[in-house]
């Protein structure tokens, strides 16, 4: 603590209290002592100046105007004192150490430390605590924040007072991208001068990297499955404008699979301009009052025909009662026609699927509707299951290809049933099928009601 000089003390002691001990109040001591003081030297010079008048050693005059600047010259020490004590008192205060500071820092929402022009810690936040636990006050930055990228920035930002950005990959305590910015502060200082200081502020950016990755592999895993079907059509007109333009068995079987060359790559571009379309329209939630058995039952008349051709039956257990709920009719189709369709392919050796629709109470009162789908197949291994709805993400390339599969259907559903608050269940067991379950909240009708 900063001692006070004793007039500052006074100052701010407030009113005084009449002593009990005969001891003069704090406030009316420093002032006596100056006095007595001038006084003694008024004196003294005065005494000095008469006998010196007295013995012809100097005029009147002159020694009246000699003991005026002494009278003046023993004020000014007062004056002096004064102002000293006041630099004395905020010398040992940096500015930047003040409670008003370290509050700011302290408030930034993002992870930040102040350092001086040594770079030592002056002020740091909570959140940079968590992201740099080494860290201390009074202490070099740089031997807490060990990374060379930082290091490197910070000694550059200390040596030319100019703005350095780095991006470096922190690995502790969870793998993760930041960003660093230094930013030179210039900061009054007691004497009405400036010195500067570092401004040390950290952004994660694993959010926009990871957005970024899933960018660049979306374009890169939608690149190669429409240049797949490309590359063929391309061969077999080729083919069909050379060796087998006059080979009429040769162009029906090449044209047969031109076909379903493009009808898949259609179907690749449909699934795309629909993932895109839910996207957009993923934070508003659908109002028209759906009832689900209608629903499936078309859905499911519309695939007999691949059922008979995979020898598959198609069971469906309804309720008796209406199974309403908010929703996007042909969003609603896309999903139950593409989990219906995977369980009739990729199931079809267990020879039926079944589909039900269920309620359950929820939390709040109301009653949960359940959409499942069950093959009886040969099952998805379990360290597949997290990553169905994944873009473009296949258990078996091949098998998928060849079953006309886009590598989008799952990833569809999710997003749909994601925009009517809904949730996607997914179950399986080796060798004993697997269950896709779709899960929608409690809704009361809205608006209209559509069978």
């Amino acid at each position: 603590m900063i001692a006070q000089a004793p007039d500052e003390q006074a100052r701010h002691a407030g009113p005084l209290v009449p002593s009990t001990d005969n001891t003069p109040a704090p406030i009316a001591s420093p002032w006596a002592d100056r006095l007595r003081h001038a006084a003694i030297i008024l004196l003294a010079a005065a005494i000095a100046l008469v006998a010196l008048a007295a013995f012809g050693e100097i005029s009147g005059a002159a020694a009246g105007a000699v003991f005026v600047c002494i009278a003046a010259a023993s004020l000014v020490p007062w004056r002096l004192h004064s102002t000293v004590s006041a630099r004395e008192e905020t010398h040992g205060v940096s500015p930047v150490e003040t409670p008003v500071v370290r509050a700011i820092v302290a408030g930034m929402p993002d992870p930040a430390v102040l350092l001086d022009r040594a770079g030592r810690v002056l002020h740091l936040n909570d959140a940079a605590e968590q992201i740099a636990p080494a860290l201390r006050v009074r202490e070099l930055a740089q031997f807490a924040l060990r990374n060379p990228e930082i290091v490197t920035a910070l000694r550059e930002a200390i040596a030319t007072a100019e703005p350095r950005r780095v991006s470096y990959l922190d690995h502790a305590p969870i793998e993760r991208w930041m960003e660093l910015i230094i930013t030179p502060v210039q900061v009054p200082t007691a004497f009405d001068g400036t010195d500067q200081c570092m401004l040390m502020t950290f952004h994660d950016l694993t959010p926009l990297r990871r957005v970024e990755e899933m960018r660049v592999d979306f374009v890169a895993n939608a690149s190669h499955e429409l240049r797949t079907p490309l590359a063929a059509l391309s061969g077999f007109i080729d083919t069909l404008q050379g060796p087998a333009r006059d080979d009429a068995k040769a162009r029906e079987r090449f044209l047969g699979i031109m076909q379903a060359q493009a009808t898949r790559m259609a179907r690749l571009i449909d699934d795309l301009l629909s993932l895109s379309r839910v996207e957009l329209s993923v934070h508003v939630r659908p109002d028209t009052q759906i009832d689900l058995a209608p629903l499936i039952k078309q859905v499911a008349d519309g695939l007999e025909p691949l059922a008979k051709e995979r020898q598959v039956a198609i069971e469906i257990e309804l309720p008796e009662a209406p199974a309403v709920i908010a929703g996007d009719r042909e969003e609603l189709l896309r999903v139950f026609e593409n989990l219906i369709e995977n369980a009739l392919k990729y199931g079809a050796s267990g020879g039926r699927v079944a589909v039900s629709v269920g309620s359950v109470p929820s939390s709040d009162g109301g009653v949960e509707y359940r959409v499942a789908v069950r093959d009886f197949g040969p099952g998805i291994s379990p360290e597949h299951l997290p990553r169905l709805t994944e873009r473009f993400y296949r258990v078996d390339v091949g098998d998928s290809r060849s079953q006309g599969g886009t590598g989008l259907g799952l990833s569809l559903v999710k997003h749909i049933v994601n925009r009517h608050r809904g949730r996607l269940l997914i179950e399986s067991v080796m060798k004993n099928g697997a269950t896709f379950t779709v899960c929608f909240p409690p809704e009361k009708p809205r608006v209209r009601t559509e069978n």
